[in-house]
């Protein structure tokens, strides 16, 4: 069910591609290109309540995406080739870098044969407690308990709080609640929360876990693909803001080396968990740096600038909105003409 602001930005981007706005001359001329943000690729699911169709693109967008990027003549690079041309001069074409956060079964399943048909590169950002088993997708859970109760009780802050969700509209105000109160939380507590809730409602949360993520066998098929370059996101992907410096500086350096010991390759690039405004601080893009990593992603919405003009360690990316089905909207936001500077926000400490 898209929110009032979703329909809002939607109609706002079509006016803008019709209005021609977007592509005025001038407007973005020291952009080199942009970062395209997937989370999950599957087919389309029956069903009201799907509050994670927004991160959700399917198979078929995917190759009309691919098919519609080479039409406007946008050169589609991996991430390396993408950080080199965000420090050289504006170059004539400008590229498209393809990235998938997590490690969801269906980019295997349903992406990777698309991306290979093209024969074009792509990135993921592989969070490695998940392809280890032990990662805690509590959002899938979540999602499962709500769609599946019309009444939800859980301790919120030491007091049990109880929630009616009797109509879709309920259960999407619910999630968008939870979820938002769930990811803000200390590791320790989120686990703490995420595991009582799914004992009271009989939900495998481990079981849930390991079936919706590719484990190493799967990223190692993967990896047999040249064109593809693996990421990190850290080990248990929690936003960075909720961690003290030196655990977050030890997700980044601990995931790196995790991956890197089981992919049996380099891994230059990171993805900041969640990678809006409110997860990361501007301390975090430091330790990028000191964490050895080359670049690093954000899902703050921008284009790459050439010349050095973005920070390679707090790179823009179009986190691309699965409810969204219009490709003018895609050419818009590729444009740049509708995005503030991007820089990390300082929270207090």
């Amino acid at each position: 069910m898209p929110s009032d602001d979703s329909l809002l930005t939607s109609l706002k981007l079509e006016l803008a591609y019709f209005s021609g706005r977007a592509f005025w001359p001038g407007r973005d001329t020291a952009s080199a290109g942009a970062i395209l943000r997937f989370q999950r690729v599957r087919p389309r699911r029956p069903g009201r309540f799907q509050p994670l169709k927004r991160n959700e693109i399917t198979p078929r967008f995917l190759d009309r995406t691919i098919r519609a990027l080479r039409r406007w003549r946008y050169d589609i690079v991996g991430i390396d080739e993408a950080c080199r041309r965000a420090v050289i001069l504006e170059q004539p074409r400008r590229f498209v870098c393809l990235t998938f956060d997590g490690v969801d079964k269906g980019l295997l399943t349903w992406a990777h044969p698309v991306l290979s048909r093209h024969r074009v590169p792509f990135t993921v950002y592989v969070p490695t407690a998940f392809p280890d088993g032990l990662g805690e997708a509590w959002w899938l859970a979540l999602e499962a308990i709500i769609a599946r109760e019309n009444r939800i009780s859980l301790m919120i802050d030491r007091q049990e709080r109880h929630f009616a969700v009797a109509t879709t509209a309920d259960k999407y105000e619910l999630y968008e609640f939870l979820s938002g109160w769930l990811r803000r939380l200390a590791p320790p507590e989120l686990t703490a929360a995420i595991n009582d809730l799914c004992r009271r409602y009989s939900v495998d949360l481990a079981a849930l876990s390991r079936e919706a993520a590719m484990d190493w066998a799967d990223l190692a098929k993967l990896a047999a693909d040249p064109l593809v370059t693996f990421g990190c996101a850290t080990v248990n992907f929690p936003m960075l803001s909720s961690l003290k410096d030196a655990a977050a500086l030890r997700e980044m350096t601990m995931g790196r080396a995790v991956a890197e010991t089981a992919l049996r390759r380099e891994v230059r690039h990171f993805a900041y968990p969640f990678g809006d405004r409110d997860s990361f601080r501007r301390a975090h893009v430091v330790m990028a740096e000191q964490a050895g990593f080359a670049s690093a992603v954000s899902a703050i919405p921008g284009v790459v600038e050439s010349a050095g003009r973005t920070n390679l360690r707090a790179l823009p990316r179009i986190d691309w909105d699965g409810r969204r089905h219009s490709l003018r909207a895609m050419r818009v936001l590729l444009a740049g003409g509708l995005f503030a500077p991007v820089q990390p926000t300082r929270r207090p400490e």
